[in-house]
């Protein structure tokens, strides 16, 4: 229980990545505030198997884009847990839709720039002043933040480029409050993601050209996070660790 009474706050916590994410840092022992959009039956999925393996959550609802909403789950989670917050994980995003440039337009741009990289600087403004010392800070950017992404996705990875330099940003600020900051640039994860919005001949042609020659899994990601929550990574900030099979080098 290498966790044990730390307080993790994981935004969309209850899909796929993110829904591995919180039952993992619930199994090292962290209480874990779950927020969640629009997936209730997941959400009370997600919280009955933490609760199930003897784990301890609560389910928040909000947008993290919204500033009221961030206030909101704040407010909870320091009523169920406490004044400090030990650990965040901005997983809450996505693509939206894949389109180029000639088919976006001003509001799609801004929504997935507000849905990945503003609701990332949201939370970690309103969570930093409760940080306690020793506080670990793990965002979830992407693969296509590095590359420039796949066909229709210039605005997601946009945005999650800025993650990537945000995170190397607050690493160099928060350090010396003795904060950690880093990310996580997962590949191709098997996730609804993909079963959405990428061709199954995309998938099978990016998984072939892996050196691991496979997709990753969600549980993956999650047991990466746990270690940069925890003190076995306490040397280690302003990384942006890819997960991805060896299909892009850093």
């Amino acid at each position: 229980m290498k966790l044990q009474n730390k307080v993790a706050v994981v935004t969309g916590g209850v899909r796929d990545i993110g829904g591995r994410i919180s039952v993992k840092l619930a199994a090292e022992g962290a209480k874990v505030v779950v927020n969640y959009f629009g997936s209730v039956d997941r959400a009370q999925a997600t919280l009955d198997e933490i609760t199930a393996a003897g784990g301890e959550a609560i389910l928040v609802q909000g947008d993290m884009t919204k500033q009221a909403d961030v206030d909101r789950l704040m407010s909870e989670t320091h009523a169920a847990f406490g004044a400090n917050i030990d650990i965040l994980v901005n997983v809450a995003g996505g693509i939206v839709a894949r389109k180029t440039l000639e088919e976006m337009d001003e509001a799609f741009f801004n929504n997935v720039i507000a849905l990945n990289l503003n609701s990332t600087f949201l939370m970690t403004k309103a969570v930093v002043p409760t940080m306690a010392n020793g506080g670990s800070i793990i965002n979830i950017a992407s693969q296509a933040g590095r590359d420039g992404g796949g066909p229709g996705a210039a605005a997601y990875a946009t945005s999650k480029g800025a993650v990537v330099t945000f995170t190397r940003s607050m690493a160099k600020e928060l350090g010396p409050k003795n904060i950690r900051v880093n990310s996580l640039c997962p590949g191709m994860i098997s996730t609804t993601f993909h079963d959405v919005f990428t061709k199954d001949a995309v998938r099978t042609n990016v998984a072939n050209s892996t050196p691991l020659r496979r997709e990753g899994a969600a549980s993956e990601v999650a047991d990466a996070v746990a270690y940069l929550a925890g003190e076995e990574s306490s040397f280690i900030t302003g990384v942006n660790l890819d997960i991805n099979g060896g299909l892009l080098f850093s």
